[in-house]
């Protein structure tokens, strides 16, 4: 599958175009113009939208009260704006409140350690101490239940300890090449005998630590990066669960299997909250021409909260209402409408998006097309098609007149495939509807932000995040203009055996949290 720069394609479609696309300003459309003077100088208010959203805001827990508060802010903005919004309720899920985790070593010497509770997870009444354990060797089922009794009162530590928590480019750049291969095996060696262990405890590992007393559950999912871990969610009703960082997970391991005699003390503060409210917002510019089709613009509102959601997906969202609020000031009587979708619970499986596509199958019959950003910062350089034949003619137009500062680093995936999971886009494209991820270039973003206790503020490229703002803005501008609806037809997909393979499938998402 080609993977072209929108420059290179235009020319088999707009040869008069192309011709002038190594020009700033391939055209003299005021509307481009104005988008960039909107979106590219000091007018921009990215910065700004950013730095409170994720730091004052912050983690936009699904259920939690902070994602009501963003879904709040996000309207009271686009009404300072003047633009239409509104919050559509699709469901409930279970709520939470994060506090505070103090996790503290007391013994064999004192020292606080970096780690929090999961989401979910039971907090404390009041600070719990107790000693630290390792799972042991057990023979069998009959031998786990025998163990099960002495954890009460005590922390188990449940994850494999890392030999070495340097990332693996510091070792490959520092050390001899005999050093390298040395740790890896013992990397290897170390996790094939701790999962040999764990399978002990069969698949329920949780549910039994649960049920045990135990207080508490100490896990660590190391990134493999400096200081980085994965924050997810508890699945324990009773027991804490906290995650610790790498280097703390390691020492807590090592004084445990020596018979040092670690000790915990824990004060974890959360609340657990009843079914709370969620909600998509979706703000609108009505079409004057054609206000039944639609151009869609989208990104998710939630994120897991190990630290403050700020590229998952807190650039998303401030990229597109800062492409709503130019789109405002350039185009305020768009020819199609224009929506922006800000989804609820796309962590827990695109339920937001899903919804609102199964409530509004106006949208996606009427839809010309979406653009959904979900990826982290850095500036956008790939759109795939989708597998979606004849969508890589409308976007050489639409790309042939952004200027080339902006379109310039842009690949296309020509006919592409469809994803058969990622974000939101999937809602919608699934039903065959145009529908297309706009995708930075990221990296290390799985590993230092994706889900991690290291995505804040700092991690915004603002001079980047105010490009894919404009970008979003003048595409949907094209879109809405374009004279032809943007087509569904769909390539044949096939193994390498020759063997067809169906399109993405639609599936009815869940208005509550499932029952465990």
């Amino acid at each position: 599958m080609p993977r072209l720069r929108p420059a290179a394609f235009a020319l088999a479609f707009l040869s008069a175009a192309a011709s002038v696309g190594a020009q700033s300003f391939p055209t003299n459309d005021p509307v481009i113009r104005r988008l960039w003077d909107e979106g590219m100088t000091s007018k921009s208010q990215v910065a700004r939208l950013a730095q409170v959203l994720t730091d004052s805001i912050g983690p936009r827990l699904s259920g939690s009260p902070a994602f009501l508060g963003a879904t709040d802010w996000v309207s009271a903005r686009y009404a300072e704006w003047g633009i239409p919004a509104r919050k559509e309720r699709y469901g409930t899920w279970r709520g939470w409140r994060r506090r505070y985790t103090h996790i503290d070593l007391i013994a064999p010497r004192e020292r606080t350690l970096e780690g929090m509770i999961l989401a979910w997870s039971p907090g404390t009444t009041k600070p719990v101490e107790g000693d630290v354990v390792v799972i042991p060797e057990l023979a069998d089922s009959n031998a786990v239940k025998a163990w099960l009794p002495s954890v009460k009162g005590k922390f188990v530590l449940l994850s494999a300890p890392e030999p070495t928590c340097r990332p693996d480019e510091n070792w490959e750049r520092l050390a001899r090449p005999a050093s390298v291969l040395a740790m890896k095996a013992a990397r290897d060696s170390s996790k094939r005998a701790w999962n040999q262990r764990a399978q002990r405890l069969g698949p329920n590992a949780f549910a039994l630590l649960d049920g045990s007393g135990a207080a508490g559950v100490v896990t660590s999912l190391w990134s493999a990066g400096w200081g980085v871990n994965k924050v997810f969610s508890a699945s324990t009703r009773t027991v804490p669960v906290m995650d610790v960082s790498c280097e703390d997970y390691g020492l807590l391991h090592r004084l445990a299997a020596n018979n040092q005699g670690p000790r915990l003390r824990l004060d974890a503060r959360a609340e657990q909250l009843p079914e709370s409210p969620m909600f998509n917002v979706v703000a609108e510019l009505k079409g004057t021409e054609k206000p039944d089709e639609y151009v869609l613009l989208g990104a998710h509102l939630d994120s897991w909260d190990g630290a403050s959601g700020a590229t998952d997906n807190g650039t998303g969202t401030v990229m597109m209402m800062e492409a709503m609020r130019l789109l405002k000031a350039a185009y305020p009587n768009p020819k199609r409408t224009i929506l922006v979708g800000h989804w609820g619970a796309e962590e827990q499986g695109l339920i937001g998006s899903r919804a609102f596509a199964e409530d509004h199958k106006e949208v996606v019959d009427g839809l010309q097309a979406a653009f959904n950003q979900d990826n982290g910062t850095w500036r956008v350089e790939y759109i795939r098609m989708m597998g979606l034949t004849g969508a890589a003619s409308h976007f050489g137009r639409w790309l042939s007149v952004i200027p080339t500062e902006i379109e310039g680093l842009i690949d296309l995936d020509i006919p592409g495939v469809p994803e058969t999971g990622g974000s939101d886009h999937m809602s919608f494209l699934c039903a065959g509807a145009p529908s297309f991820r706009l995708q930075s270039n990221y990296p290390d973003y799985r590993q230092y932000t994706w889900h991690t206790n290291r995505d804040t503020y700092d991690k915004v490229i603002i001079d980047d995040l105010k490009n894919n703002a404009t970008l979003a803005a003048m595409l949907a501008y094209q879109a809405s203009e374009d004279p032809e609806r943007v087509a569904r037809d769909k390539r044949v997909m096939t193994t390498p055996s020759g063997t067809t393979t169906p399109w993405p499938r639609c599936s009815t998402p869940p208005r509550s949290t499932p029952q465990r």
